[in-house]
């Protein structure tokens, strides 16, 4: 596949703008140029009125009706929680946003790579490539995309209960697992840069747990069509510093609040300081609020909206 490389596209990008950028006064600058920065976009994820808990399974439609009521830009669509991938169900759904103003910004699929066995991982490139067909049906502009983990912890409790962490497959490495994650992804980015569709690597467990193995991932394939979609909650311990390291390729943010108490566990995140590391690295796209606490949806999610507007304007 003939392509521009992520390097090159990036560093020409941040080349173009380089004069655009404002020095430490930027308040003031702004006032001398008459120039302003547009505040980030945010969007709620369609998770953050579910949450996997039982019968609060909401139609994708209530969600967006909900999302406009509450004063969103965009809707991230977590893709197990649509009723079809029906081509007349998905057209129903951009008109439905359409009319009630809002993006179908996102939309967050599952998929794994790390498996031993090749005709598994196939079974999940075939699968990432049918998700990326129904985002360009939606005419969604990027899909979260996982590596997989190692399935050793049993559930995702026990995933939890580790911190993220678990044992590799008996007579595997992890040098293993990133070689058949590159390979399963860069067998995606045909596809991808047909539909005109980024795929997104999130920090979602895995070998992205760390920003290291997330970064080795995007470098090593070093493509424009794989980029980082960087979740605020998934670094464990020490968040900012990673945040931090991602954030020059990150090109989608998704934003977790705790309202009622974490359902699996709960980080005490700093916003402003979050939103002021974004701006260093002149990140301009969509925060996109993953509600995961107990709190009744109806207040915590205003009440989260009204924290990121703060932070990101």
């Amino acid at each position: 596949m003939e392509s521009i490389k992520r390097r090159t596209f990036l560093s020409s990008s941040v080349a173009a703008a380089g004069a655009l950028v404002l020095g430490p006064d930027s308040s003031k600058a702004a006032e001398t140029t008459g120039t302003s920065r547009r505040p980030n976009p945010i969007a709620v994820s369609t998770y953050s009125f579910w949450r996997f808990k039982k019968g609060l399974k909401l139609p994708i439609e209530t969600c967006i009706d909900e999302a406009a009521r509450m004063g969103f830009d965009g809707v991230d669509l977590l893709l197990i929680q649509m009723e079809s991938e029906e081509n007349s169900y998905l057209q129903k759904l951009k008109r439905h946003a359409l009319i009630n103003g809002l993006d179908l910004c996102c939309m967050s699929t599952h998929q794994g790579y790390v498996y031993p066995d090749k005709a598994k991982r196939q079974e999940n490139i075939d699968l990432t490539l049918r998700q990326i067909e129904t985002a360009y049906r939606l005419g969604v502009p990027i899909v979260r995309l996982n590596t997989g983990r190692w399935g050793t912890s049993g559930n995702f409790d026990d995933l939890m209960a580790n911190r993220g962490i678990e044992p590799t497959l008996p007579g595997y490495t992890e040098e293993d697992a990133f070689k058949w994650v590159i390979d399963s992804i860069e067998k995606c980015l045909p596809k991808a840069e047909e539909c005109g569709v980024i795929l997104g690597l999130e920090n979602h467990w895995g070998l992205a747990r760390t920003p290291e193995g997330l970064l080795r991932i995007v470098n090593t394939i070093d493509s424009p069509w794989l980029e980082v979609l960087l979740d605020t909650g998934n670094f464990l311990e020490d968040p900012y510093d990673k945040l931090e390291m991602c954030a020059p390729q990150t090109v989608f943010m998704q934003a977790k609040t705790y309202y009622g108490g974490g359902l699996w566990y709960e980080l005490d995140l700093d916003y402003p300081r979050i939103a002021r590391i974004m701006r260093k690295h002149d990140f301009k796209g969509y925060v996109s609020l993953e509600f995961e606490g107990h709190e009744d949806y109806k207040t915590a999610i205003p009440r989260s909206l009204a924290r990121l507007r703060e932070a990101f304007s």
